[in-house]
Formats: structure tokens, C-alpha cells, sequence
């Protein structure tokens, strides 16, 4: 029995290394050796709580933000409505953005988005309407996962997986731009759950209320 528990915990163990470092690694090796750049990446958005930004949501933007300076990404989407604060998650991560060098004219925001799926779909039209061909989707490791075969099977043109590197952001740990989220503040606030019950709000991770172009449910090509 013992010796079940720790075949378990090394399974478990495997699968953490495989989501959190092999796989980010993996993915941005071979962007690194292709030499692929892309016209845009989509960023979804992480809720602004407490009036300071959270790991996840630092691990995003700074990622973005270096594989901008790096050249990887040439424009970045923002994406994420007023949820579960009163403060559009997009226009809260363009302005900590901005703060780490971003150009604003290289900002673009969606805050239609409420769930993951969501913040796909809405970056995608917005990618089309602003004329990018290649686009890419630079978030957690773990969402990246999650989100795989959903980008995989619903949009035409391939959106490339760029999952931030934990241990390569260690070294950014101490920034902690300064930002004013009044200018990302909504009026009449209501949170996604006293809007929606559970299921409602779990179909809605599911992608069940997207405006999808036909009955196929799949975007066309870019």
C-alpha cells in the first residue's frame, strides 16, 4: 500500500514537472528555433483584486512584455471584462503593460470576455479586424494546457501556445510597476456570480454562449 502511495505521488509529481516547466520549455525552444514571430498575442485576463496585481496575472504580463522586447510578438491583445472586480481585467494588464515598456499603440483590448474560452474567441475577431495573420497565446502554464485542444480544433488559422517559463521569470520577481486603475474602472458593477448561477457560469467556461460564425462552431482562417 505504501509502496501504491508513493507510485502515485511520483505520477503526480511527473505531471507537474511535464505542465509547468517541460512543456513551457519545450513550446518556447521550438518558437526560439523555428524563428517564428507573430503579428499578435492574445492575453486573458486574471481579476484585479486588493488594488495590486497577483502572481498569475504578473507571470502573464511580464512574459508578454519580454517576448515583445524580444520581438517574438509583435502586438499584444488584452483580454478580460470587468468579472469578478470592477476593474476591466484587460485595461488593468495594458496599464502594468505600458509601465514595462510596451507601446500603447501595440495594446489592443477585448472586454467582452468572461471565461477563457471567451477571451480566445473575442482576441481572435479583433486580431481579424486589425488585419494579423499569426497569432499566438501567452498565458500560464496550466491554462495553456487547458485551453490546448480548444484552440486546436475551433479557429482556422493556429494559434501557437508561448506558456510563461517559471524559472525565467524568477529574475523579475521584484518588479512591481506602479499603475493608476481608475482609468480601468467600470460603473455599475455586478460580479459574474451574482449574475450567474454555477452552471450557468460553467457552461459559460465551456464556450456554450460564443456567437460562433456558423453552425460548425469553428472561426475561419485569419
Amino acid at each position: 500500500m505504501a509502496a501504491l502511495g508513493i507510485v502515485l505521488i511520483l505520477i503526480f509529481l511527473s505531471g507537474c514537472a511535464f505542465v509547468y516547466r517541460k512543456r513551457p520549455a519545450r513550446l518556447y525552444e521550438t518558437v526560439l528555433a523555428r524563428k517564428q514571430t507573430f503579428d499578435a498575442a492574445i492575453v486573458p485576463g486574471v481579476p484585479f483584486n486588493n488594488n495590486q496585481w497577483d502572481t498569475v496575472m504578473k507571470g502573464r504580463v511580464i512574459w508578454a512584455s519580454l517576448l515583445y522586447r524580444q520581438g517574438v510578438i509583435r502586438n499584444i491583445i488584452f483580454s478580460g471584462g470587468a468579472v469578478y472586480s470592477p476593474y476591466y481585467e484587460a485595461k488593468i494588464m495594458g496599464l502594468y503593460a505600458r509601465q514595462l515598456g510596451v507601446s500603447p499603440k501595440h495594446i489592443f483590448y477585448d472586454i467582452q470576455a468572461e471565461h477563457s474560452t471567451e477571451n480566445i474567441f473575442y482576441s481572435y475577431q479583433i486580431a481579424r479586424r486589425e488585419g494579423f495573420k499569426s497569432i499566438a497565446l501567452v498565458t500560464d502554464p496550466l491554462q495553456s494546457l487547458l485551453l490546448n485542444r480548444f484552440t486546436r480544433r475551433k479557429f482556422r488559422t493556429k494559434i501557437v501556445h508561448i506558456p510563461f517559463i517559471i524559472d525565467s521569470l524568477k529574475e523579475y520577481n521584484h518588479l512591481n510597476p506602479v499603475i493608476d486603475p481608475l482609468p480601468a474602472m467600470t460603473e455599475n458593477f455586478r460580479s459574474l456570480t451574482d449574475r450567474e448561477g454555477f452552471f450557468r457560469r460553467f457552461r459559460g467556461t465551456m464556450g456554450a454562449f460564443i456567437p460562433w460564425e456558423g453552425k460548425r462552431k469553428k472561426e475561419g482562417p485569419l
